[in-house]
């Protein structure tokens, strides 16, 4: 019984790992350049917007809370920048500081709808998310934005040695994440407010601030992920980043963070995210159409929520036999 038990263990914990090494088998054997050089440096690359947002998301989904209007912000990132270094003449650095904060405003306007206003998460972002969608469009009259500095390009497609330059952003912000989460007290705030709101509360967080601070973080790195997007692209285009936060979300939930709040560790999310870009970069090699691959994707994120509720469930009912006993 115990090494069933053991083993069952074993899986929950390592599942998502051996997961991430048969993709890369299968996709090894079903196309002879997937694991060249050049492929495994594409793969990071474009693992790197993902991961970027993945941190943001993380914190908001240990609070229980979701924000669907991640893709949104990276295409608003992008207009702002590519608009006001291209029309506007700005310096990339005013371009970026630009766009950083109109992504912390719509971190900030997602937590007041939230928090003040006490609209539901899921309702709260995907209003802001439609309305900035569309704001991007009017500002760019639905055309993409061309022109700016050639220097603004090593963001996206730089090096350093033999490492991407977006590689080392999502690292360094991976790094930063997980030391907030694991070694400050924000961290620990985080999951308290996950498992029990009222309990925060009555502890003497000021879960509201909490929450606030916690969209706005997410604003601000979807933002930074949509500024690598579009060094990346070479063009502002109104459309980047568009259905993009369904990634987002199934990199963070694959990664072990609870649907429900205060579980998970931004470990698992970091192996999240690469499954996510193999897929992906998989599946293009592979020549498997468009369609197809928007179907897997999908299947897989409600496999990881189903998962996720599974596991809850089966603790709670472990937890109710053994208060019984």
């Amino acid at each position: 019984m115990k090494t069933k038990t053991d083993k069952k263990d074993l899986l929950r914990k390592y599942g998502i790992v051996l997961m991430l090494l048969a993709l890369i088998i299968y996709f090894a054997f079903g196309s002879p350049y997937f694991l060249t050089g050049g492929n495994i440096v594409n793969v990071l690359r474009q693992s790197a917007v993902t991961g970027i947002s993945a941190v943001g998301l993380t914190y908001v989904m240990l609070t229980g809370g979701i924000d669907l209007s991640i893709g949104a912000v990276i295409g608003l990132t992008a207009v702002i920048a590519s608009s006001c270094m291209a029309k506007l003449g700005m310096s990339p650095i005013l371009a970026c500081f630009i766009a950083l904060c109109a992504g912390v405003l719509i971190g900030l306007i997602n937590g007041i709808l939230i928090n003040y206003v006490e609209i539901p998460p899921l309702i709260a972002t995907l209003g802001v998310m439609t309305s900035v969608r569309g704001l991007c469009y009017i500002l760019t009259g639905g055309l993409p934005v061309y022109g700016f500095p050639a220097s603004f390009d090593v963001l996206g497609k730089g090096y350093v040695g033999f490492i991407p330059v977006p590689v080392i952003v999502m690292v360094l912000v991976l790094a930063i994440g997980w030391y907030v989460l694991n070694r400050t007290q924000y961290g620990r705030y985080l999951y308290a407010i996950g498992g029990s709101r009222e309990a925060s509360r009555l502890s003497g967080i000021n879960v509201d601030r909490m929450i606030l601070a916690t969209y706005m973080i997410a604003g601000f790195l979807s933002a930074l992920a949509g500024l690598v997007e579009l060094s990346r692209l070479s063009s502002g285009q109104p459309a980047a980043g568009d259905g993009f936060e369904m990634n987002v979300i199934t990199a963070v939930v694959l990664g072990g963070i609870s649907v429900n709040g205060g579980e998970g560790k931004l470990s698992g999310v970091v192996v999240g995210i690469f499954i996510m870009s193999v897929l992906a970069n998989g599946l293009v090699m592979m020549n498997v159409y468009e369609f197809y691959q928007q179907l897997i994707r999908g299947i897989v994120l409600i496999f990881a929520v189903g998962f996720d509720q599974l596991s809850k469930r089966k603790k709670s009912v472990k937890k109710t036999k053994g208060k019984a006993a």
